[in-house]
């Protein structure tokens, strides 16, 4: 895959992730500085370049298509405009209409694909939507080996090979967030743990844009070198390390965010957004130190299943 390519895919992910009329500068600086971060030569200039003039109609779709190289170049495109559409759940007509125009433009069978991405985010919705455990507090240990074990789960799902497998991610996360305040005896709907994921930066376009930006630049920051990569992921490069560091992220982020709401759930919600976010920093760092510790149990899960199996392992 070459820059052009990486440009263009990144391009159409915004072009995809402004389908339901949602995407706001927030978001296109967000890709920006995750772009940069990989290392991508002027990526702020060339990406900001090549994201106005798509979002802005001055580049057709059509046009954007044919800057594509290769097969494996245009399926990207299309897995990435697919996992931005289902970020926050079933798409709705103006995506699905997207979604149909960018197939045709690419000359992609999307049956199969559409299929597997609506398989997973069902599967993964149904955990997510299943009822509290518990509804009284846990002792420490067991909630602390409760956190644990989704941040696991979590970061295996990035491991596997599917291109899709981190729709599922979210949802679990979700999930984790509002069985921790059951355990505190707290009730939470499904919209308001989406709100207090937003206090971290945690969002469903956020989360995919980010793996669409490290899995379409983070080559190139390999071979830009070890120094580039590591600002945004902790010292990874390469390909291969890519992946890792993929699965790295997602632990720290699910981590940080159990432990950061079980804070928040302990003290009765009286935490202001300020000292939420301190705290969601620091449980990251903390889990970047644990990560190394628990990865061969990360690939060890990623290996024995796919995402339908990994899914159903989910601790309740």
């Amino acid at each position: 895959m070459t820059s052009q390519d990486a440009e263009t895919i990144v391009a159409i992910a915004a072009l995809a992730a402004q389908a339901d009329g949602q995407q706001d500068d927030g978001e296109r600086a967000r890709i920006l500085e995750m772009a940069a971060g990989l290392g991508l030569p002027d990526a702020s200039a060339t990406l900001a370049s090549a994201m106005a003039n798509a979002t802005g109609g001055a580049v057709p779709l059509a046009r954007l298509v044919e800057r594509l190289t290769t097969d494996e170049a245009r399926k990207s495109a299309y897995n990435t405009a697919v996992s931005v559409c289902y970020a926050d759940g079933w798409v709705n007509p103006n995506e699905a209409a997207f979604l149909r125009t960018l197939a045709s433009a690419l000359g992609v069978d999307a049956t199969q694909i559409d299929q597997t991405a609506a398989g997973i985010h069902s599967n993964a919705s149904a955990v997510a939507g299943a009822a509290p455990s518990a509804t009284s507090a846990a002792p420490a240990s067991e909630l602390d080996k409760y956190i644990l074990d989704q941040a696991i789960l979590s970061a295996a799902l990035e491991l596997l090979p599917d291109a899709l497998a981190n729709l599922g991610i979210l949802p679990l996360q979700l999930r984790l967030v509002q069985q921790i305040g059951a355990r505190h005896g707290q009730t939470m709907n499904m919209n308001q743990v989406k709100d207090l994921a937003a206090v971290f930066g945690i969002g469903a376009a956020a989360q995919i844009m980010e793996k669409v930006v490290r899995n379409t630049l983070g080559g190139f920051a390999g071979l830009l070198g070890r120094g580039a990569l590591g600002g945004l992921i902790g010292g990874f490069a390469g390909e291969a390390a890519g992946i890792a560091a993929g699965a790295s992220v997602t632990f720290a982020t699910t981590y940080a965010m159990g432990h950061a709401s079980e804070q928040y759930y302990a003290q009765n919600r009286s935490l202001s957004t300020t000292d939420m976010k301190a705290l969601f920093e620091r449980f990251k760092g903390e889990a970047s130190t644990l990560f190394p510790r628990v990865e061969a149990r990360v690939r060890e899960l990623a290996s024995s299943g796919n995402v339908s199996t990994l899914l159903r392992s989910a601790p309740h």
